[in-house]
């Protein structure tokens, strides 16, 4: 038998102990981790106005006066994308916002709302639901522009694709016609 010039150390053998206080260092750190998040981010795009007809000095409705019809629980409200014109030709403009829950994890669906505040009004209001959170969709991309809503929907194909990864692609339009946001698609727009 021939000895080794190092002695054998004792921490050079692993033992189920060991294992043991590893798991839980590592546990201790992710619960430690999820309790100090950092705060949400705050930046936002400036709304260019895209109007049909509205005047430069009018003010869009600000989504962040609004409160939105979902249910976060306690996490914030976010306004994901935004987007202002006059959509339904009062010449004054209307901001279109797409929003979401503050989610830590996953991707939670957004929904597209319509908000305008009369003249004279402290606060805007909601008019429009163009696309419900209970629809499960994301939007990918909107605009307004010559009075319409064009947005990329992101979607599922069916419940056994995993809410990370949606697999379907559908490009729609809204315009005001009548007193009510119509929603069209246009041919081919969508794919999987």
């Amino acid at each position: 038998m021939q000895s080794s010039a190092v002695p054998e150390l004792a921490h050079t053998h692993t033992r189920p102990i060991h294992w043991v206080a590893t798991a839980t260092a590592v546990a201790g750190v992710v619960a430690l981790s999820s309790l100090t998040q950092p705060g949400a981010a705050t930046a936002a795009q400036t709304p260019a106005l895209e109007t049909k007809s509205a005047p430069a000095h009018m003010t869009p409705p600000d989504p962040a006066a609004v409160e939105f019809p979902l249910e976060c629980g306690p996490v914030d409200v976010v306004v994901k994308k935004q987007a202002a014109g006059d959509l339904d030709g009062d010449g004054r403009p209307e901001t279109v916002a797409a929003v979401h829950c503050d989610a830590s994890m996953g991707t939670p669906p957004d929904g597209v709302y319509v908000l305008t505040q009369a003249a004279g009004a402290d606060t805007p209001r909601l008019v429009a639901t163009l696309v419900d959170p209970k629809d499960r969709t994301n939007v990918d991309d909107f605009a307004v522009r010559d009075g319409e809503i064009t947005a990329a929907l992101l979607g599922y194909s069916s419940a056994d694709v995993p809410r990370c990864c949606p697999d379907v692609r559908k490009s729609v339009k809204w315009h005001w016609d009548n007193g009510v946001f119509v929603q069209s698609e246009p041919s081919g727009a969508r794919s999987v």
